[in-house]
């Protein structure tokens, strides 16, 4: 290992139940009837691919995608600039620490919204621990496609081999691992029931992943 990259919701903060209800409520204000359930088959992908995709199914020719995300995005800075609870997962600030000691470069590779991957970094204080930032919204595709990931590495200047990726979700560990890298899934029961079982190993606590291992 010569580089770590990050997945930040499910990973970095417990945040798929607050963007859940989000869309939930997107879906709503827009008129668009939508099944909660179906909402894990999204987990680690963009909203605008879920808009997208729920938009183009029913039809719709009143409303946009864009104008779903920016309604989306402004609900949850709402909740998360609001609410003193919120916090990293356990155990990743103490991996984030254990890897600069280690002079081991790190970098954040979300599907999430640039402004979003922002205000969670500013609200938990961790901006300076990530030599690269990256949100796939920002690209021509998002997760699953391994574009954030080769990116991500490439800003690193290390080759794809050589990255270890922690993902919580089944699109993110597919664009890793098509990326050619190393992943680790922590199963995150707040992220739904996502098959992770094409991951190199699975974790239930952050704690477990052993950095000296890895190296």
């Amino acid at each position: 290992m010569k580089a770590f990259i990050f997945d930040m919701d499910g990973v970095i903060i417990d945040s798929e139940q607050i963007h859940a209800e989000v869309k939930m409520q997107t879906f709503r204000h827009f008129g668009l009837p939508f099944d909660k359930a179906e909402l894990v088959h999204y987990t680690g992908r963009t909203s605008q691919a879920l808009f997208d995709e729920v938009i183009a199914a029913q039809r719709r020719t009143d409303v946009t995608a864009d104008e779903m995300v920016a309604y989306k995005h402004g609900h949850y800075l709402e909740i998360l600039q609001g609410d003193a609870c919120v916090k990293p997962i356990a155990g990743i600030v103490d991996l984030l620490d254990g890897l600069k000691r280690k002079r081991i470069p790190t970098a954040l590779a979300s599907s999430g919204g640039r402004v979003v991957i922002d205000a969670v970094l500013e609200k938990l204080e961790l901006s300076p621990y990530f030599q690269s930032v990256l949100s796939g919204a920002d690209l021509p595709k998002s997760k699953p496609d391994p574009t954030v990931y080769r990116v991500s590495a490439e800003r690193l200047g290390v080759k794809p081999p050589d990255c270890v990726v922690l993902e919580d979700a089944a699109s993110g560990i597919a664009a890793a691992k098509a990326a050619g890298m190393y992943c680790i899934a922590y199963h995150n029961p707040n992220s739904g029931e996502q098959d992770l079982s094409q991951a190199d190993r699975i974790v239930d606590r952050i704690d477990e992943i052993d950095i000296d291992f890895l190296l």
